[in-house]
C-alpha cells in the first residue's frame, strides 16, 4: 500500500487567535487603539473627535477591508509602486566613450559564406522528374 501524505490546504488563510480576528487584524487594531488612546489622554474630548474618529476609520480599514482578495495594505503598496514608476517606458542606448572606443578597435564579424543557388529546373526536366515518381522508378529518362 502506498504512503499516503497529509496535503495542506486553506493555505492563503491567516490563523485567527481571538474569534474571527487575526494576529494581523489584532496587532493592527492594538497599534490604532495606542494612538486613539494617547489622542484621548493629550487632547481635549474635540479635538480628540476631530483626529481619533478618523485614526480609528483608517485603522479599521487596513484591519478588515480586503480588495480583490489581498488585504488593504497590500492594495495601498501596490498602487504607491504603480504611482512611484514611470508612465512612459523609453529605451534610449547610450554608449560611454570608453565602450564607443572599443567598438570602434573590434574586428569585424567574418561574414557568411554566400548561398549556392541551384538553377531552376525547366520545365522538360520537372516534366520528367514527375515520371519518375508517377511511375514508380519505371521511367528512365534519357540522360546527358
Amino acid at each position: 500500500m502506498p504512503q499516503q501524505f497529509v496535503v495542506p490546504q486553506f493555505i492563503e488563510t491567516e490563523d485567527h487567535i481571538f474569534g474571527p480576528i487575526t494576529a494581523r487584524q489584532f496587532i493592527i487594531l492594538m497599534i490604532t487603539g495606542l494612538i486613539d488612546f494617547t489622542l484621548f489622554k493629550l487632547l481635549s474630548f474635540t479635538m480628540f473627535l476631530v483626529f481619533g474618529i478618523p485614526i480609528f476609520t483608517v485603522g479599521a480599514t487596513f484591519a478588515f477591508a480586503r480588495i480583490n482578495g489581498q488585504a488593504f495594505h497590500f492594495f495601498v503598496l501596490n498602487i504607491i509602486q504603480t504611482f512611484k514608476k514611470p508612465k512612459i517606458r523609453v529605451w534610449e542606448k547610450s554608449y560611454t566613450n570608453a565602450q564607443l572606443k572599443e567598438y570602434i578597435g573590434e574586428a569585424l564579424p567574418d561574414l557568411p559564406a554566400p548561398m549556392v543557388h541551384k538553377a531552376p529546373l525547366s520545365s522538360s526536366r520537372l516534366n520528367e522528374i514527375s515520371l519518375v515518381v508517377n511511375t514508380g522508378g519505371v521511367y528512365k529518362p534519357e540522360e546527358d
